[in-house]
Parts: structure tokens; sequence; C-alpha cells
């Protein structure tokens, strides 16, 4: 017969032998679940960052690029957030560069956009990854809501000079009732551009494969 104590040492064994499993099987769940939740981050960051660039124009993983923006071109694209560009290769060389940047001042808050840009300092895709503009109304800068981002794709320094939208006396179409969403993409693209071009040695070194 066992005495008090040894049952209870023996029972207090079996909760520890319990309480170790279950928090092997919970920290083998949330290892995997982490992963998977990881790896389809990655996926999606991936996705997007390609829809910026031509399609196979790169070869490397664009992610894992990333770069916090030099402090002089932080502070050109007149942002208090830190910010991060992505750079495009292909067999080594640079392909394109695709820009972080924030629009502080769209009609319900700031606009966070991907820029890419082609190492001629042309624009070849603006995505809105992140916005607060009214739906039906200020959404349309969205590429998921209309094509109007499209109209930046081949613009570059020469257009500088009028990198406005109409209603300010630039080139760049609007929707009517809608011009400050439209204003506020328009500007934070074109210091993008204007940046590049400035900055164009810092950004672009050496071209080797």
């Amino acid at each position: 017969m066992r005495r008090p104590w040894q049952q209870a040492q023996r029972s207090a064994l079996i909760l520890a032998g319990f309480a170790t499993t279950a928090t092997l099987l919970l920290g083998g769940t949330w290892l995997a679940t982490h992963r998977t939740v990881a790896a389809n981050e990655l996926a999606a960051q991936s996705a997007l960052l390609a829809q910026t660039l031509p399609a196979a124009s790169f070869d490397n993983v664009l992610p894992a690029s990333r770069q916090p923006l030099p402090p002089a071109i932080q502070q050109a694209f007149g942002s208090r957030e830190a910010l991060a560009y992505y750079t495009a290769r292909h067999q080594g060389r640079v392909s394109g560069l695709v820009f972080e940047n924030v629009a502080p001042d769209g009609y319900s808050g700031r606009i966070r956009l991907l820029i890419g840009l082609l190492p001629d300092g042309s624009v070849y895709a603006v995505r809105v990854v992140k916005h607060q503009e009214t739906p039906g109304l200020g959404d349309y800068i969205d590429i998921a809501r209309s094509e109007w981002a499209r109209q930046f794709g081949g613009k570059g320094a020469a257009n500088l000079p009028s990198w406005r939208v109409r209603k300010d006396g630039g080139e760049f179409d609007y929707v009517s009732g809608a011009t400050i969403s439209a204003r506020a993409v328009t500007a934070a693209v074109g210091r993008t551009v204007a940046t590049f071009h400035r900055y164009r040695a810092i950004l672009l070194p050496r071209n080797t494969p």
C-alpha cells in the first residue's frame, strides 16, 4: 500500500507529464502555424512587389533585397515613417527598383504606396498598399477598383514639370469629386521620380554582373 506522500508524488509526476506533453504539442502547433503564416505573408508580399516591375525582369527574391532608404532620400520623400526600397536584379544586373512611399494627405489619411521604377527612372507601375479613402469614391486609386493608376506607367523625369492632376494644370486624370485622393498619390509618385533622378548615383551603383 502506497503511503500518502508517495501517492501525491505519483500524481504530481503524472500531471507534470501531461503538462509537458501539452506544452510540446502547443509549441509544435504554434511553430507550424507561424511558419505557414510567415510563408503566406512572404508569398503575398512577393506577388505585390512583382506587380510593380515587368514580368521575368528579375531573378532574385524581392522581399529579401529590402533596404532602408538613406536619410537624405527619406527626407526628400517627405515622409516621417521609416521607408525602404527593393532592388530587382537579373543575372546580377539591376533591372529595377521598388520604393515604399506614403502620401500623407489623402482625403481620409495616409496612403501607402509601392512604386516600381526602371533603371532609366521611368515608372513601370504604382500599387496602393493601404488606404482609407471613401469606398466607391476615392478608392479608385486602388488598381483593384479601377485602371486609374496605370496612367503613371512610362512617365519619368521629362514629365516632372507637369506632374500634377489636370485640375491643377498637370497631365494626370482624376475623378471629379475625389480630387484629393488622386492629387495625393500623384504628388507622392512625382516626389519618388524626382528623388530617384537626384540620387541616382546612390541608388544605382556600378551595375556589374
